[in-house]
């Protein structure tokens, strides 16, 4: 039996080269996560937010130079020396525990919606760290749900993960098309707000107190055409300086604290 073997059976690690280690590496990649259906966090802030969310890993992988067992449980838990955890890290350098989780459903339909919901609405957000800085917005506002729109769209990266500071697992979330959501919306009287800068009416003077989804179009090419056509207000926010334009995540969260401020007046 060979040396990496010897460490798998006895849930023990010192080789960055263990087979286990290298997996984790893999599912870096989309391709091997949506394979096994399966995501990893890191840290045991976002750990401990998926934890109190409900979910619970597979597979947990600690730093035996920080802890004596693993701080949380799992069916398959693994003992690993620094480097090798290192070497498991997206960013190099491991906070001393890295987690499997499941991937759980973001079909549309399993979202609920309270009376007068507020909904952001995410268009071809290409960017995984902006998604992450959304979720995180979402949490801090209580938005009832986020759908994200586009196939390319990924929740379970590495790096939403990391942006969104676990919120990922605390913020109800949903990703399909535009055509769908736009029905689901308009079945539930909940109305678009798409953001837009050269729409005449300003963010300030629309009324978001009632049942509404902010619709936010990708960073680099703004809303579709087809986007605009589903809102039912495209409002703009007010620019007083030479730029054009603000940063995705910017804008959504602009809209949405002043949909809250709305909402508490």
């Amino acid at each position: 039996m060979s040396r990496d073997e010897e460490e798998r059976d006895a849930a023990q690690i010192t080789s960055p080269s263990n087979p286990r280690i290298k997996r984790l590496v893999g599912l870096r990649n989309r391709e091997a996560r949506d394979r096994e259906s399966v995501f990893v966090v890191e840290g045991a802030r976002d750990l401990g937010r998926a934890l109190e969310s409900g979910h619970r890993p597979t597979e947990v992988y600690y730093d035996n130079s920080l802890f004596s067992r693993s701080p949380f449980p799992a069916p398959d838990e693994a003992s690993v020396d620094a480097l090798a955890l290192d070497r498991a890290s997206y960013r190099g350098h491991s906070q001393g525990i890295i987690a499997v989780f499941e991937q759980f459903d973001v079909n549309l339909d399993r979202l609920e919606l309270g009376p007068a919901p507020l909904v952001l609405v995410l268009e071809a957000i290409e960017k995984p760290g902006n998604l992450g800085a959304m979720l995180r917005t979402a949490d801090a506002v209580g938005v009832d749900a986020v759908i994200a729109l586009g196939a390319g769209i990924d929740p379970f990266n590495p790096n939403v993960i990391r942006a969104s500071t676990g919120t990922l697992f605390t913020v109800p979330l949903a990703v399909t098309d535009l055509e769908a959501a736009a029905i689901w919306l308009e079945q539930r009287d909940v109305r678009i707000v798409a953001a837009d800068p050269l729409a005449s009416t300003t963010l300030w003077e629309a009324d978001l107190s009632g049942p509404t989804a902010l619709l936010i179009g990708s960073e680099h090419d703004g809303l579709t055409p087809s986007a605009r056509s589903a809102a039912g207000l495209l409002v703009s926010i007010p620019m007083h300086g030479a730029a054009d334009s603000l940063n995705a995540s910017v804008s959504a969260a602009i809209l949405a604290f002043e949909a809250l401020r709305q909402r508490s007046c």
